[in-house]
């Protein structure tokens, strides 16, 4: 077998493994086309971008982000100011994205130089700065928020005086860029909405990150994810272009965590953003992307198969079993397993370059 024809079926493998299991579990569920194409319109829509967030700091030799759980933190601060200052449609959108752009840009500073310090290892470094961007994140809302800072909607604070309830509706904004341009379609009885004007958003920033990658810069984030030290060699600052990559990285998981949120229409103020990070990242392995290597079309088709899997699985788990629950564990394990194996595989990689590169 040629190898150029080897390395296609290896990359394949991981996808279709993924497009068997929906396929087995959607006839041992009785589950109609109608039903899961119903539910991935929504799915999509809301994941995508996060998933999208990803591709740059690959392209740049970072790794697998883990740090974007710190953007959808920038978007979900902003989602709360504009549901506290009560500008709802695309109007609170709006200011929700211009609210979380420069909180995103810091913060994503801050990452980006952090990853700097930690050289070779940002994506466990990645894993421990969204955790303490979270207790931050906590300490803000669940007790600063109406003790230390003042905070006047008491509709929105828990029972004693201070803190943000677990749960925020946000009515004013829901939809506001699903609804843009209104289509429905007839499935399985109901009206479905379609969001067309979503979809246009995240086909924009297809284009605009294939278009970057062909920039100077996009080269240059290229020629580092292959060598980084012959990119600083050729004069290229490197320390830079990787705070750039991480900033593009969290300023598109805020916007993406605002696109999931207007979607939803609720916030769970302390959970929402918990598990942005590895979700993304399995949807986007399970394409067959590695922890070197991705492209838009897999975070794309990764999206589609990953939240099929999410769709399918408890109802699979439900008709096998008769516990429904059973697929719900079955899905996280396999978002945790398809981590560990690219990661497992990552590492047994630069071990194989390292000793090779030792022999010459």
């Amino acid at each position: 077998m040629r190898p150029a024809l080897q390395t296609r079926l290896r990359r394949a493998a991981a996808p279709l493994l993924f497009l068997l299991l929906c396929v087995l579990g959607a006839i041992a569920a009785q589950i109609t086309p109608e039903f899961i194409l119903r539910e991935l319109l929504a799915r999509f829509a809301r994941n995508a971008l996060l998933v999208l967030s990803l591709l740059i700091p690959i392209l740049a030799g970072l790794g697998l982000n883990f740090g974007i759980v710190i953007g959808a933190m920038a978007g979900q601060v902003a989602a709360i100011l504009v549901t506290t200052w009560g500008v709802g449609g695309i109007a609170g959108f709006a200011l929700a994205c211009a609210v979380a752009v420069p909180v995103a840009v810091a913060l994503g500073i801050l990452t980006g130089l952090l990853f700097n310090r930690a050289r070779g290892r940002e994506m466990v470094t990645g894993l421990i700065a969204g955790f303490f961007a979270n207790g931050v994140y906590q300490l803000v809302f669940l007790f600063a928020l109406g003790s230390l800072i003042p905070f006047h909607v008491h509709e929105l604070l828990l029972p004693q005086g201070y803190g943000l309830r677990n749960t925020i509706d946000l009515t004013g904004i829901q939809y506001a860029v699903d609804d843009l341009v209104r289509v429905q379609v007839p499935l399985e009885g109901q009206l479905v909405r379609v969001p067309v004007a979503t979809f246009l958003v995240i086909g924009v920033f297809c284009g605009l990150s294939l278009l970057f990658q062909r920039t100077k810069l996009g080269q240059e984030l290229r020629a580092m994810g292959q060598d980084a030290h012959v990119a600083a060699t050729a004069g290229i600052d490197v320390d830079r272009n990787r705070v750039i990559a991480v900033v593009i990285s969290t300023l598109l998981a805020a916007l993406g965590q605002l696109l999931f949120l207007q979607n939803l229409g609720t916030l769970n103020t302390y959970s929402s953003h918990e598990q942005v990070g590895m979700f993304a990242i399995a949807a986007l392995l399970v394409s067959g992307a590695t922890v070197s290597r991705a492209s838009v079309g897999q975070a794309l088709l990764g999206t589609l198969l990953f939240h099929t899997l999410f769709v399918v699985s408890p109802l699979a788990g439900k008709a096998l079993l008769g516990d429904a629950q059973i697929g719900e564990y079955f899905r996280v394990f396999v978002a945790y397993a398809v981590i560990t194996v690219a990661l497992a595989l990552h590492a047994w990689q630069q071990a194989h370059h390292e000793r090779a590169a030792q022999r010459g």
